[in-house]
């Protein structure tokens, strides 16, 4: 069973579930990833320059490609982006880029999900993880490797099974986007008219091409 990085939803499936094996999605694993490079990169801002960042400010600018997968960038986008960070002030590019970098070990050991990698390989993968985010000194890659160390069991099962819960997810987001339009729903019958048609279009015959 796929679930999000919630205690909560944890203890509720293992009462209701004894036998389930749980699986962390993936896509939390990358939020919470990203989430401590963002961290990293405002706090080391406002004690470098005193205030937030701000455009001007390269780390400020490059906020957006430090979130970005480097399996998915152009050499012409992560070759600058490195040696902007580099050319900043050691003090603040330096653990910015010791962050992404955290990120991306981490994205690396996602990545052999649904390969059948053999053990020594996530082993490596991972204790490369971990020792980047020791060695950095920094508590947000501290805190992020505790977390992934809590979790292990079930983000081990994420890649091993591949199994994600992004369909639901992304149904869940249509619903949502749904009522906003709306204004919000005073008929339950007429929300859940309207949640269905949006969330069935590619089944129905009708709107179907082929």
């Amino acid at each position: 069973m796929a679930i999000d990085m919630c205690t909560i939803f944890k203890a509720a499936i293992r009462a209701a579930l004894p036998h389930a094996v749980l699986v962390v999605d993936h896509f939390h694993v990358v939020q919470l990833a990203n989430t401590a490079v963002t961290e990293v990169r405002r706090r080391l801002t406002v004690q470098v320059r005193g205030r937030r960042g701000r455009k001007g400010n390269r780390e400020w600018e490059l906020r957006n490609r430090l979130t970005r997968s480097a399996a998915r960038m152009h050499s012409s986008q992560l070759d600058p982006m490195i040696d902007d960070l580099m050319a900043l002030p050691q003090r603040l590019g330096a653990p910015i880029l010791a962050a992404w970098n955290a990120k991306e070990d981490l994205l690396d050991v996602l990545a052999l999900a649904r390969t059948h990698p053999d053990r020594t390989v996530i082993a490596d993968r991972l204790f490369r993880f971990y020792d980047r985010c020791a060695s950095s000194g920094l508590p947000e890659l501290e805190r992020l490797a505790s977390t992934i160390e809590t979790w292990w069991p079930q983000i081990l099962a994420f890649i091993r099974t591949g199994i994600t819960n992004a369909g639901s997810e992304g149904t869940n987001r249509v619903i949502k986007t749904v009522a906003r339009d709306a204004y919000g729903f005073r008929n339950p019958e007429s929300q859940r008219l309207r949640t269905r048609c949006a969330t069935t279009r590619k089944s129905r015959g009708c709107l179907n091409p082929a």
